[in-house]
């Protein structure tokens, strides 16, 4: 097979992972980013089975367990009284049942390895420190001295500039919700939080996610709100004005939680934009992966494994088919959007029961109460256990 020439736009998870996966596959792959260097914003991040595994086939096995900590469970707990509603088992159970291990790690480990791995393939190629408009993109090759790419993949994130090349994709929306991020020290935490779990606290029109990161030395927290449109913006550093606003969403909350986000250190403030369903792929132009072609919010911690899952299907549609590329990208799009759109659909249905109020919250109590962790567990195994292409 003739190897193919890529272009990537973007050098985030879902870029590298792309480009690992094309590379793997014998193809020459190219990948611009506009930062001059890379640096991951962001604290922890969930690696659900579905995408360790694809990251264990990429040959990124043995960094991703020096790197990532597989909690005992995934907890979902009253915000009010701490008390325990339910879990599903992670460890080595997650590892039994989904073929791959369930784990937390620091975003920038992730983005690290996968930049370690393709600096050292043969095939890589990074472009840093070149932006490119829409209208410059076409114009990138002969700028940078590269031969005229058989395939153009946008993995430029939800403000994504190569989606204004795709008519009919959809722009980026304020889904109305925003996320503190933050981390503290472990032992600052243990009144209120397990740190050898994922937990989920929940509350009415909010939730709290926490779970350990750097071998259980601090907690990775995420607090999710409603707030305001802030515009076209990513994540921004908090101002004393949006603290009160966060303490006042909480204020009903367990004062060992409330304490924590009283005292935690300058938080991250990111306002949470989706992109609804539309094109993703352009006759004769680029196909969108990751957030530029469908950006989610993180209510099912999805965002990034779908990225990785977009990269490897993407290249191993293209090895199958190596000869009809206009198909083969219509035929990868349409399995995709069915993958996504239940994925999304979870979200939303986690967003309804995480945020519910009155008897919605009692009788999501008392049926979570019933449900044995067990049938917890395979109510995921269409998204845990799901194989990608080629695996």
């Amino acid at each position: 097979m003739t190897a193919r020439t890529i272009l990537i736009i973007g050098a985030g998870i879902g870029g590298l992972t792309t480009a690992l996966a094309f590379a793997r596959n014998g193809d020459d792959v190219d990948i611009v980013e506009q930062a001059p260097s890379l640096s991951e914003v962001g604290a922890g991040l969930q690696v659900s089975p579905n995408a360790s595994r694809i990251l264990i086939a990429l040959g990124l096995g043995d960094a991703l367990r020096q790197a990532m900590i597989t909690p005992h469970e995934i907890v979902l707990a009253s915000g009010r009284s701490l008390r325990k509603i339910t879990h599903v088992p992670c460890g080595a159970f997650a590892a039994d049942r989904w073929g791959a291990p369930y784990g937390v790690m620091h975003r920038a480990d992730l983005q690290t390895m996968l930049l370690d791995a393709v600096l050292a393939h043969p095939r890589c190629r990074l472009h840093l420190d070149q932006r490119a408009t829409s209208s410059e993109i076409a114009g990138l090759p002969d700028r940078l001295g590269l031969s005229r790419p058989d395939l153009v993949i946008g993995a430029d994130g939800v403000w994504s500039e190569v989606r204004r090349l795709v008519p009919g994709a959809s722009s980026p929306r304020f889904s109305g919700q925003v996320a503190w991020r933050f981390k503290v020290k472990t032992e600052e935490t243990r009144r209120a939080l397990n740190p050898t779990n994922v937990t989920a606290f929940l509350g009415p029109r909010t939730h709290l996610v926490a779970y350990p990161l750097e071998q259980g030395k601090t907690i990775n927290i995420v607090a999710i709100t409603r707030g305001s449109d802030p515009g076209k913006t990513w994540a921004e550093r908090e101002n004393p004005a949006a603290r009160m606003e966060l303490l006042s969403a909480f204020s009903d909350w367990h004062p060992d939680l409330v304490s924590i986000l009283r005292q935690a250190p300058e938080m991250t403030w990111w306002p949470l934009f989706e992109v609804p369903d539309g094109r993703w792929h352009a006759a004769g132009g680029p196909v969108l992966v990751g957030d530029a072609a469908h950006a989610m919010t993180p209510f099912a911690a999805q965002g990034a494994a779908m990225a990785i899952e977009d990269g490897f299907e993407l290249a191993q549609a293209c090895a199958r088919a190596p000869g009809d590329l206009a198909s083969t990208l219509e035929a990868y799009v349409t399995n995709r959007r069915a993958r996504i759109g239940r994925a999304r659909s979870r979200g939303a249905f986690n967003q309804f029961a995480y945020h519910a109020r009155g008897p919605i919250r009692l009788g999501r109590d008392l049926v979570l109460a019933l449900k044995s962790p067990e049938s917890l567990a395979a109510e995921l195994d269409w998204l845990y256990g799901y194989r990608a292409n080629g695996l």
